[in-house]
């Protein structure tokens, strides 16, 4: 009972803290201009009758959120000593204001749609001004926070996170229809600079200027093999890609599954943007009060079986058809859930990341964490149209089992905080340079060749499921890799080559790690 109480008592200090109030309103400011760009922006153009072939190459904006871990080595390597608050705060202020400066910038043009390339340049640079400023509050999160403040941290900064999406998508909006789209993005401006005062009055961390990389190279290097020197690090890797997994496979097609089902609009609107998105919000908040209290091992292995048994609510859909109570209760539980183990997993992405690569190790952490999502779209149509409703959703309840599985490896069932820090005993021998060159040949190009396999084969779904009758043709999709068209054709390309060098950087880093284990 007195571990209990202690434990409830922690989470009553840590939203009394200072540091987890910073975090989370930081982590508003980190949201507003995301809305601008994948909502308020496009429907704007559109409104303004801009061809949907332009409004299209908008989504392009998107790519720096992507490939933010490019850059990530850069702010935990420099700092800005202009501005005498550290690396972290001090980039997040910088970035602060360019965001303020370019969203004023895009108000000032908001009369002028027929602008397309002036409109396009200030979305692009406010997409990655806001890449970047994920990058250091994410940082600066892992760098600030203590261990008891973790969990309600990370619930609280992504509820506000996602408030801050709806207040510059959703509700800027409708603004707009009230009043004008230059007024409105003024507005948001506006917006940055009681979140710049926070920025300037946020506790500094412990560890900053003394802990920046010494070199650029260290920079890049360390954090790879830095962390690749922890037990089963590789494990762990797998596991922030499968934890999800599960859950992003049901959530790729709930929408259609619910049209297909015999629901109509309107309980397809409020079951997913009312229902689903409070009760995700309501998630994330009690996952990370509750990892506190649980333990992060604990709520991993709760919020993981809960995610992986919510999905049989749409087996139950699927099988007795239209039923309102049932489904929007089966709605509230998986995005409940859901919200629940993202709270959980966001802390252990905090724990996981090394506060002297704060920036980096995030990042990569990040986008390995977004990797389902992307890879779930494609394939789950063509699964569904093979399997029947019913069997697709009893089959991701079973694809989650592997990450749970894996998290045995790492945190068994039972512990309460897993030991992120452990470091591995290593058999590996000193290792040479020609040899370190040799391993990051082969992983880059095994990288490259899976990475355009996995590209031309969900070209090949994507062109299957829009044209069923015809046959399945890998070969065109490849081509068309090789021999990019287009904006978009290009950007898959450099997709594909980013994955094949960082495959060559994290096998050079993983046998480097093991010499480095060996020496000890």
């Amino acid at each position: 009972m007195t571990g209990k109480i202690s434990s409830w008592r922690a989470v009553w200090l840590a939203m009394r803290s200072w540091r987890t109030a910073s975090v989370s309103l930081l982590s508003f400011s980190s949201g507003l201009p995301l809305g601008l760009v994948w909502i308020a922006i496009p429907t704007w153009l559109a409104r303004a009758d801009v061809d949907i072939k332009i409004i299209g190459l908008f989504t392009l904006a998107q790519a720096p959120w992507s490939f933010k871990f490019l850059w990530s080595p850069l702010l935990d390597r420099y700092s800005l000593p202009a501005l005498p608050f550290g690396r972290k705060l001090g980039w997040t202020l910088f970035w602060q204001i360019g965001l303020l400066i370019a969203t004023l910038l895009l108000g000032g043009v908001a009369t002028h749609p027929d602008a397309i390339w002036i409109i396009g340049a200030l979305t692009f640079a406010i997409a990655f001004a806001s890449a970047s400023q994920d990058i250091v509050v994410d940082a600066y999160a892992v760098e600030v926070l203590r261990p008891e403040e973790q969990g309600v941290a990370v619930g609280a900064r992504t509820a506000l996170y996602r408030a801050a999406m709806f207040v510059s998508g959703g509700a800027a909006i409708t603004l707009a229809g009230l009043w004008s789209w230059p007024v409105v993005f003024v507005l948001i401006a506006l917006l940055y600079l009681p979140f710049m005062l926070v920025t300037a009055l946020a506790p500094r961390p412990e560890l900053d200027q003394t802990s920046a990389p010494m070199s650029l190279r260290a920079a890049v290097w360390e954090p790879f093999v830095s962390f690749l020197t922890k037990a089963r690090a590789l494990e762990i890797l797998a596991f922030v890609v499968l934890y999800k997994l599960a859950d992003n496979l049901a959530g790729a097609l709930v929408r259609p599954f619910l049209v297909q089902i015999g629901y109509n609009d309107f309980d397809v609107g409020i079951a997913t943007a009312t229902i689903g998105l409070f009760a995700t919000l309501l998630g994330t908040l009690l996952g990370g009060v509750l990892t506190t209290s649980m333990g992060l091992g604990h709520a991993l292995w709760v919020f993981g079986i809960l995610q992986i048994a919510s999905n049989f609510g749409y087996v139950l859909i699927a099988d007795i058809g239209v039923d309102r109570p049932l489904m929007y209760g089966a709605m509230a539980f998986e995005s409940l859930t859901s919200g629940m183990g993202t709270g959980a997993f966001g802390v252990l992405l905090l724990r996981m990341t090394q506060k002297q690569f704060s920036a980096t190790q995030y990042a990569l952490f990040s986008s390995l964490f977004a990797l389902p999502r992307i890879l779930a779209g494609p394939v789950t149509g063509l699964t569904v149209d093979a399997m029947g409703w019913h069997d697709f959703f009893i089959l991701t309840m079973v694809i989650g089992i592997p990450g749970m599985v894996l998290l045995q490896r790492f945190s068994p069932l039972g512990v309460r905080d897993p030991d992120m820090e452990v470091l591995a005993t290593g058999h590996g021998l000193p290792i040479t340079r020609r040899a370190l060159a040799l391993r990051a040949l082969l992983g880059g190009v095994l990288g490259t060749a899976l990475a355009t396999f996995v590209a031309a084969l969900l070209g090949a779904f994507r062109h299957l499921r829009a044209a069923p009758q015809e046959s399945f043709d890998l070969w065109t999709p490849l081509a068309a890799l090789v021999a990019p068209q287009g904006v978009v054709g290009w950007m898959e390309l450099v997709g594909i080559l980013l994955f094949g060098a960082l495959m060559a950087l994290t096998t050079a880093a993983s046998a480097a790690a093991k010499a480095r284990n060996r020496r000890r």
